[in-house]
């Protein structure tokens, strides 16, 4: 568990000193000169429903059940009371083995697949509205006064972010607290790995904030709606599709959070503008993301 500033506590947090998740690497710079690099490693995982065969992602490798069952989850494979009878690791194949008391059988449902925009390319299966039609998400509120307080605290947490650059994190939030922090080459990634956790734990989704240094795409959207998290938000920006799923879902986006900025294109009824923006630090530099690599 890490420690915070003020003493508070993550969940989960990044462990930027993992030695599977980063690598050094030789090289030269613009001059010539010798220089080492951090830079994240990526491995394919290939996940499994009970004896079929749905998916290999690219993945840092951390938290490999929670990414298998997370991602089950959001392409509804499995159900919210989904009775699941074991969880099978093996690193050195990279596999991971999802078994559920009730049989499964998703072969025309994998028929159907779409690539996904952004890094680690995403993947989709079946009509991508498949399974929004019932999705109500709650009224919650989400304060300005808690947007700053959680950029303020992500942005100073170890993480390989930080460390090595071209990586994202989702951050799973409540209020002003961040709770589960997870990073991975493909935001997609990081975003199943928090619904995996939020799976395990049998997690409230209506009074919580996700969080994400990836831009707010469909797929973005798609996840946290199926995830029931009425609230959005990123250091990035928008595209035209993820803010029309978002209003028509009646989700909150916010998005090109940085310093006292920030953008809402969604679901402003929820957003309470309860601190003045000149009151508000603006981002030091020396917390931002010291890798070379800066895609967002």
């Amino acid at each position: 568990m890490a420690k915070l500033e003020g003493d508070l506590d993550y969940l989960v947090a990044p462990d930027p000193a993992d030695p599977r998740l980063t690598a050094v690497v030789e090289g030269v710079d613009q001059d010539g000169r010798p220089v080492s690099a951090a830079v994240v490693t990526e491995r394919p995982l290939t996940i499994y429903l009970n004896g079929q065969e749905i998916v290999t992602a690219m993945t840092i490798g951390d938290h490999p059940d929670l990414l298998a069952l997370g991602f089950l989850r959001n392409q509804g494979m499995l159900a919210a009371d989904e009775a699941v009878t074991g969880i099978d690791h093996d690193d050195d194949l990279g596999v991971v083995v999802v078994r559920t008391l009730r049989q499964t059988d998703y072969e025309a449902k994998l028929k159907r697949k779409v690539r996904t925009s952004g890094c680690a390319m995403g993947t989709v299966f079946g009509d991508m509205m498949e399974g929004l039609e019932g999705i109500r998400l709650p009224a919650a509120e989400v304060r300005a006064s808690w947007l700053y307080a959680l950029a303020h605290r992500i942005n100073r947490t170890p993480s390989l972010y930080l460390e090595a650059g071209a990586i994202h994190g989702t951050v799973l939030c409540e209020r002003d607290r961040p709770l589960v922090y997870m990073e991975d080459v493909g935001r997609h990634n990081a975003v199943d790995k928090v619904a995996g956790w939020m799976f395990t734990q049998g997690t409230e989704p209506a009074d919580k904030i996700l969080y994400t240094t990836g831009r707010l795409t469909s797929e973005m959207v798609l996840k946290c709606a199926q995830m029931g998290i009425p609230v959005l938000v990123s250091r990035s920006g928008f595209t035209a599709w993820g803010v029309d799923l978002a209003r028509d879902l009646d989700m909150t986006l916010i998005g090109r959070m940085r310093g006292r900025r920030f953008t809402c294109l969604s679901g402003a009824s929820r957003l309470v503008h309860d601190v003045d923006p000149a009151t508000v630090a603006e981002e030091d530099r020396a917390h931002r993301r010291k890798g070379a690599d800066r895609d967002e």
